[in-house]
């Protein structure tokens, strides 16, 4: 079996009789595996030559994965091919549909995997419709329902489509749309959701394919018995700073490792999370830091816990935490209704919108910020 995914640590242990590939560039691997003894049923492949000699970044959020994307096909079919071990299933993310395309030429079965939420594969399947219906020059802010989507709660709006979705060229999109296009003929497709959140998508999807399991999220799978490091670790402390604080006193702040909000936007939400007095762990990459306010890390002091990594799980499960103000991701969006903690959305791009329109319009356990931003 191969999969590449966030969760093939915990897949793995899960599943000790299967062989996991994990596709990533040489510093990802060597990160996430620092010794070759952790998990023996994982193989990592590095993806070399993602960036161009004297390449420069745009800024962009999606630029880093579609250089990734441009040279990992290749590789990944070459690494399958030449592997000697004989392959009973091929399971992957959804996004790689070469390796469906492998599968058939030897003859097992594909099942991709999908980490985000049902109604973000459904934009994918129905993406022509949407296209033809709506058209590439819809108002950005149209709030039209999104009723042509069979099984679409009614409260999302064809604002909340990712852009690209109408009239995207990228590599990413582009490998989006083929798979929506193709994703059916598969001997089965894993979602990363369950029936109860959004059954009336779910029942569509099961129509649609031979066999479309709603899986539970892939978080709550226990972390592997290992002293590789995971999601679930806490080097940081945060989960010895919890316990002194009032129950739902806390407020538990992260966007993710892709995106961090604009300095002004992060400068307002410093001031804001200052002024209110509540205590607060703020996930925050190191480069992100020399944003915040003059002077803003001393003045909270232990009110506050301001780390480069927190174990958000783990965090969102004790009973300290009030509140999460984070992206809308939909793992952030799993872990948060685990843990039975509001949310706070602010959405950057993607399928972000469509998680923060469920969390606030359809499901009630949270709130959208007015305007999509912090000031």
């Amino acid at each position: 079996m191969r999969l590449s995914s966030i969760s093939t640590k915990k897949l793995a242990a899960t599943a000790p009789d299967a062989t996991f590939s994990f596709f990533s560039t040489t510093k990802s691997n060597a990160s996430l595996f620092p010794t070759t003894n952790a998990f023996p049923n994982i193989t990592p492949y590095n993806v070399g030559n993602c960036v161009p000699e004297n390449y420069k970044f745009s800024g962009h959020p999606l630029e880093p994965v579609e250089l990734f994307l441009k040279v990992t096909p290749g590789q990944l079919q070459h690494c399958c091919l030449s592997d000697d071990e004989e392959d009973k299933l091929h399971m992957s993310d959804a996004f790689f549909g070469i390796l469906g395309d492998i599968a058939d030429d030897i003859e097992v079965p594909w099942v991709p995997i999908w980490a985000p939420a049902a109604s973000s594969l459904s934009l994918h399947c129905y993406t022509d419709l949407i296209r033809q219906t709506v058209g590439p020059d819809y108002n950005v802010k149209n709030d039209d329902p999104l009723t042509l989507v069979p099984g679409m709660p009614s409260a999302l709006c064809v604002r909340d489509i990712p852009a690209e979705v109408l009239n995207g060229e990228s590599t990413f999109f582009t490998m989006l749309h083929k798979m929506g296009k193709t994703i059916t003929r598969d001997a089965a497709v894993a979602v990363n959701s369950f029936d109860e959140l959004e059954l009336s998508i779910i029942e569509d999807l099961k129509f649609k394919f031979r066999h479309c399991l709603s899986v539970r999220p892939f978080n709550l799978i226990p972390p592997p018995s290992s002293p590789s490091p995971s999601s679930d670790s806490d080097h940081n402390g945060c989960l010895d700073w919890l316990p002194g604080h009032e129950p739902a006193s806390v407020a538990c702040i992260g966007f993710g490792t892709v995106m961090t909000p604009s300095r002004p936007e992060q400068a307002a939400l410093a001031e804001a999370v200052e002024a209110s007095g509540m205590p607060f762990i703020w996930s925050i990459p190191e480069r992100a830091k020399a944003n915040l306010p003059q002077g803003f890390l001393e003045r909270v002091g232990e009110k506050a816990k301001v780390v480069s990594w927190a174990p958000q799980t783990k965090v969102n499960d004790h009973g300290a935490t009030g509140v999460l103000l984070s992206h809308g991701g939909w793992i952030s969006v799993l872990e948060s209704i685990s843990g039975g903690v509001p949310m706070i959305c602010r959405p950057f791009f993607g399928d972000q919108n469509i998680n923060a329109r469920l969390v606030s319009q359809v499901w009630k356990i949270g709130v959208e910020l007015k305007d999509g931003k912090m000031t």
